[in-house]
């Protein structure tokens, strides 16, 4: 028995014994991965920072690590990452508010008309507490642009910019627009040059009413004039902020202004002489018989252009015609602009082609076109889409040196609005009554040379686009100063020792 207890004792000693051992060999186990664990974090975040100063240059320098086409992929995704990153640092905090209901826009006409309706329906929707959704852009117009709203405008940037002022969406909700597709709302074209009371007393009862009101119009459907301030603010804020093209316009539109600046100072000439505003206008001056007649009937094959016998000779005295390329070489000349001044022409097909350029390539020989600066692989995707064609010549237009147009359309009136909110940059507000008054009298040899020049001169000294108010004129709205032409709500003041004259030139 005494030997029995003994073997058993010297069996469990030993059993301790060995686990023991095996208790401080699992410890320096646990210690070697504790020490491996550490080390490989201290490295981890080592290499977090290291990449935050040099990012992929650490990752190509992996070769066994990375491929190629990985560590671009690894670039990309970090460049994407803090990208986002800093979005979301300076994103405006999102507006709360209870929804009223939602508002379908459906723009019309081209690029600029559209543009301003843009900034005025995301201000009214912002004022009646409503959820806009991407306003549709017109595709029936005498362009017949089948662009979407996407394919012209960067839609996330309207979304994130505006979120501190109204919600926006891509589409209607799923129950919301089902009941659309079943004819559950209301469609109306709003009343034009209304002010922001008419939307509340008259629009936002039909959107509380049907959930979803179709507004089918949007020109000049918002008064130009005593709109609260911090509804002016508002259309400032989308036109100059918000609104901003796509990545592929906005690219494209610095590579011509790069080409341009490579070669000097540029002038940008919006000489609005194209068929659709001759036929729309009726106007005729220096057009042969058979281009009379072919203006004519363009202008009878569109009913919504409700003018139809018009008093060619009558309008241009009245300063209410384009000027011909033959009337803006004299003008040009006049004003003692530098005839190897580049001249970048912002517009569509010329009627007349080169023969009615002619007296302006003799004058100003550099002229030049989005057509001739690029490649015509640079401009495929935007063949036979006149509104992003239409956006290079504004992101031109913007940049350069002198903007002159030849017509106050809308264009003209959104590039002079938006050059004042850029530092009132130089734009030639042409006279168009007085010039042609002027250059009939030279013509007609009443005037020499440099008594015409001189009274072209005198004429537009103060036309440079320097601070001003708008003309308020309270019964014939169409006939005052257009708010997105001068939005003096918007501006900085300047000094007087920071206005240009003309001779500046």
């Amino acid at each position: 028995m005494g030997l029995k207890t003994a073997a058993f004792a010297g069996d469990r000693l030993e059993k301790l014994r060995n686990s023991g051992m095996v208790s401080r060999s699992r410890m320096k186990l646990w210690m070697i991965r504790a020490t491996t664990s550490v080390l490989l974090w201290t490295c981890l975040v080592q290499l977090t920072a290291l990449s935050e100063t040099w990012g992929p240059r650490v990752l190509k320098g992996w070769p066994s690590c990375f491929s190629q086409e990985s560590a671009a992929s690894a670039a990309v995704a970090l460049d994407v990452h803090s990208s986002s990153e800093l979005a979301a640092r300076v994103l405006p905090p999102k507006r709360v508010y209870k929804n009223n209901g939602y508002l379908m826009v459906s723009c019309n006409g081209g690029l600029n008309q559209m543009r301003a309706a843009i900034c005025d329906m995301v201000a009214i929707a912002r004022y009646l507490n409503v959820t806009l959704v991407v306003p549709e852009l017109d595709k029936t117009s005498f362009w017949n642009d089948p662009s979407e709203f996407q394919d012209i405008f960067d839609v996330d940037h309207l979304f994130t910019s505006l979120r501190d002022e109204v919600r926006i969406l891509k589409e209607l909700p799923p129950r919301v627009k089902r009941r659309v597709e079943k004819g559950m709302f209301y469609t109306m074209p709003p009343v034009s040059w209304s002010d922001i009371s008419y939307y509340n007393n008259q629009i936002l009862p039909l959107i509380q009413k049907y959930k979803v009101v179709h507004l089918n119009r949007t020109d000049s459907r918002l008064a130009n004039n005593d709109q609260p301030m911090e509804l002016q603010r508002l259309r400032c804020r989308v036109n100059f902020s918000a609104l901003k093209f796509t990545p592929q316009i906005e690219e494209l539109g610095r590579k011509v202004i790069r080409i341009l600046r490579q070669n000097g100072p540029f002038i940008v000439l919006h000489l609005r002489y194209e068929m659709d505003m001759l036929a729309f206008s009726g106007c005729t001056q220096g057009c042969n018989t058979e281009e009379v007649e072919e203006l004519t009937r363009m202008r009878y094959a569109y009913p919504w252009w409700k003018e139809k016998i018009i008093d060619s000779d009558m309008k241009r005295k009245e300063g209410l015609c384009p000027l011909t390329p033959e009337e803006t070489a004299l003008t040009l000349r006049a004003l003692d602009i530098d005839p190897n001044i580049q001249i970048y022409i912002a517009a569509g097909e010329i009627y007349g082609g080169e023969r009615r350029l002619s007296s302006l390539t003799s004058f100003y020989p550099n002229l030049v076109r989005k057509e001739t600066l690029l490649e015509p692989s640079d401009l495929r995707f935007f063949q036979n889409h006149s509104s992003q064609m239409a956006a290079l010549d504004y992101l031109v237009s913007l940049e350069s040196d002198i903007f002159v147009p030849t017509y106050d359309g809308n264009m003209a009136k959104v590039v002079e609005g938006h050059r004042r909110y850029l530092g009132y940059k130089k734009t030639i507000l042409l006279d168009r009554r007085m010039l042609v008054d002027l250059i009939d009298k030279y013509n007609f040899g009443s005037l020499n040379w440099d008594e015409f020049s001189a009274a072209v001169k005198d004429a537009h000294n103060l036309r440079m686009g320097n601070p001003s108010k708008r003309l308020v004129i309270p019964d014939r709205p169409k006939e005052e100063d257009y708010f997105y032409a001068n939005p003096w709500e918007c501006l900085q003041p300047l000094n007087e020792d920071e206005r240009l004259p003309l001779d500046s030139i």
